[in-house]
């Protein structure tokens, strides 16, 4: 197939086209790759198990191709793969995070604000990371996809095997939460 006129195909037609072209699936790839890694990097905490669950979930969606129907976003499907390697990883080895939430502080900001801002964003991020470890497993899961995994409301309805307005809810009241106990 012409990569030109496999980049202007939306997911759905470049998933169909991926059943026999490998550079449609790589178009997909690099088209989700960077959500796929942001929502695994949530999940574990570390760079490393990270990157390792991020091949496994496109590994995964490769082998299972031929079986999106193309009902429903390619975000979503994929996603629901991703939320079912994350859980794989956490039944197989269960364990305390080692580096929360907070490390994405850590990553290069070009503009470095003042050290008490600094500190403020980490003492926020740390409340974060407690309150949503401490809260509803489906709370932190809707989180997480939400804004970790980029989705949207229908596509982390579709991921999580919910109801968009459960979803809402869901989101709804773990940012009421956060505000409550972290931006105050």
């Amino acid at each position: 197939m012409i990569v030109e006129q496999v980049q202007n195909y939306n997911d759905g037609q470049l998933a169909r086209a991926a059943r026999t072209d490998a550079q449609a699936f790589d178009l997909l790839y690099r088209r989700h790759v960077t959500a796929v890694y942001r929502y695994c990097f949530s999940q574990t905490n570390c760079p490393t198990e990270a990157e390792e669950l991020t091949s496994q979930i496109f590994l995964a969606a490769w082998a299972a191709l031929p079986r999106y129907n193309g009902r429903g976003s390619f975000a979503a499907w994929l996603f629901g793969i991703a939320r079912r390697k994350c859980a794989d990883f956490h039944r197989g080895r269960y364990r305390k995070p080692e580096e929360g939430l907070d490390t994405a502080v850590t990553l290069p900001d070009p503009d470095i604000p003042p050290l008490e801002q600094q500190v403020y964003r980490r003492g926020v991020l740390d409340c974060i990371h407690q309150t949503l470890d401490a809260g509803s497993p489906d709370r932190r899961e809707a989180i997480y996809l939400r804004f970790w995994g980029g989705l949207s409301v229908a596509e982390t309805a579709a991921a999580m095997r919910k109801s968009e307005a459960a979803v809402k809810m869901l989101v709804s009241r773990a940012i009421a939460e956060l505000k409550e106990k972290c931006v105050s």
